[in-house]
């Protein structure tokens, strides 16, 4: 212990004789290091919060982009090198470039002095680092209002676009779809006019088989129903024994009393002559009286007509009369089927000729259908952009004014300049005189010259001597108090400059 307490008074024993070499090593080193810090160019950092919210403005627009995708989009545009030249040109970077050089290089350096940071989905934080807080908020403020006008112009911009070209295939497709309607036209004048029913040849031969396959089944049903009834009306006796007879009332003329009655039993329940059921027993009543005129006068003896026989003969001939005209209506389809085959088997071409313009048709028609309704949704998209906002921006925190540089920290780097400059004039002076042979010390000599020391004489110092010495302390505290004086001005000056700048 008592070995390191003598090496310790001995380092600073060597130290302090060489006090004026630490004192100047200090203040060469502190000079160099404040003007070194003196350049550093400052860099203040404006802050600055907005919410952007990519919002349809139509129920459907833009479906299926997620949250992510948005914030992308945004921190992209943001920060893009078209924004960043506008940027440039409308603030006063624009004072330093003289060539697109210059300005392709401001770019560069606002790409690097910009930062976006997602905070939330929609929440963003733009942080600019400029060399003075006018321009660091400028810049902000400018990229923020150039943002929110690009994302106006774009969206604009692109409706009129998709606009345009969807006018120009709209264009497109109709004059193909008129061209199309005349070569349809033109053969239905020429090849299908005189044919029976609509559409192609081949729907018009389906629609006739479809139609046959109806009449066929609807008079099969018929035909059995018109066998049953001759059925009944062979069991069942015409008159019946032992009852009177109405002079002069025959079956046909029974059957015309019944409608009579069922008339006026429709025109007392207020049904008007238009009405259905009136319409039916007036034409039925017209059939029986027309068989009425042609029947018989009936005997005046026998029974009497039996009422089941007459409506059983009222029902056959409603069935009869069915039956024909189901047989009229197959013979017209059979016609018709006859003449269609007989077209397609004297001209197939015309067939698939008219198949493919009908197919070349309803694909225009189709794609000219669709194209309208895109039109129409981006016109109403378009409008609605117009008068709302698709990009909702909000700012959150205006761009600050920043204050104090956020780099550098010149208090700590004058600070740290000073403790290097005292610790490099203390390690100057101790390796000063590491390197001169003196023997501070009584013990170090005999080490050194291996013979035993008897004795020291102190230094005598005379009157004279010791106010010399007197004096050069005060001048080794005076460049010492400098030093420290110089430190707190520039400290000073640091923070006037701070408050100057704010």
């Amino acid at each position: 212990m008592n070995g390191l307490l003598e090496e310790l008074r001995v380092a600073i024993h060597a130290i302090w004789t060489r006090r004026w070499i630490a004192l100047a090593v200090a203040w060469g080193v502190c000079l160099l290091g404040w003007f070194l810090v003196s350049q550093l160019p400052s860099r203040y950092e404006s802050r600055a919060r907005v919410f952007v919210q990519m919002r349809q403005v139509l129920p459907g627009s833009d479906a299926g982009s997620a949250p992510q995708d948005d914030i992308d989009t945004v921190r992209e545009t943001l920060t893009s090198a078209v924004n960043l030249e506008k940027v440039v040109r409308g603030t006063d970077l624009a004072r330093s470039v003289s060539s697109d050089r210059d300005i392709a290089d401001r770019v560069a350096g606002l790409k690097g002095a910009i930062k976006v940071t997602a905070q939330q989905n929609n929440l963003f934080q733009i942080d600019t680092v400029q060399s003075t807080p006018r321009l660091a908020r400028t810049v902000t403020q400018k990229l923020i209002d150039v943002f929110v006008e690009g994302s106006l112009s774009d969206n604009r911009s692109q409706n009129s676009q998709s606009l345009a070209f969807l006018d120009q295939q709209l264009g497109q497709r109709q004059k193909q779809l008129a061209d199309a309607e005349a070569k349809r036209a033109d053969l239905q004048n020429r090849y299908l006019g005189s044919l029976p029913g609509t559409g192609s040849v081949a729907d018009r031969i389906g629609a006739a088989r479809t139609q046959m396959s109806q009449i066929d089944a609807d008079l099969a049903a018929a035909t059995s129903s018109l066998a049953a009834l001759g059925g009944q009306m062979a069991g069942t006796p015409p008159t019946i024994a032992g009852a009177g007879i109405a002079p002069g009332l025959g079956p046909a003329r029974a059957r015309v009393a019944a409608i009579q009655g069922q008339l006026a039993d429709a025109r007392g329940r207020g049904y008007t002559e238009q009405h259905p059921d009136v319409v039916a027993l007036k034409a039925q009543l017209g059939q029986a009286t027309a068989a009425a005129r042609g029947e018989p006068m009936p005997a005046g003896g026998g029974g009497a007509p039996n009422p089941l026989y007459l409506s059983l003969q009222s029902m056959q001939a409603d069935r009869q009369a069915t039956v024909a005209a189901l047989r009229i209506r197959k013979q017209q389809l059979q016609g018709d089927l006859d003449t269609l085959n007989a077209k397609v088997a004297g001209d197939p071409e015309v067939a698939a000729q008219q198949g493919k313009i009908e197919r070349d048709y309803q694909v225009l028609k189709d794609q000219y259908d669709q194209l309208l309704a895109q039109r129409e949704q981006v016109s109403i998209r378009g409008q609605a952009q117009t008068q709302t906002d698709a990009v909702r921006f909000s700012v959150i925190d205006p761009p600050t004014t920043p204050r104090t540089p956020t780099a550098p920290n010149r208090p700590l780097l004058l600070t740290g300049v000073l403790i290097a400059g005292l610790l490099a004039g203390v390690g100057a002076a101790f390796a000063l005189a590491q390197v001169q042979s003196t023997f501070p010390t009584q013990a170090r000599l005999e080490r050194a010259a291996g013979i035993p020391v008897i004795g020291a004489i102190g230094e005598m110092v005379t009157r004279a001597q010791a106010e010399r010495r007197r004096q050069r302390l005060k001048w080794f505290a005076g460049g010492l108090a400098a030093l420290g004086a110089g430190y707190v001005l520039l400290l000073g000056i640091e923070m006037l400059q701070r408050g100057m700048t704010a």
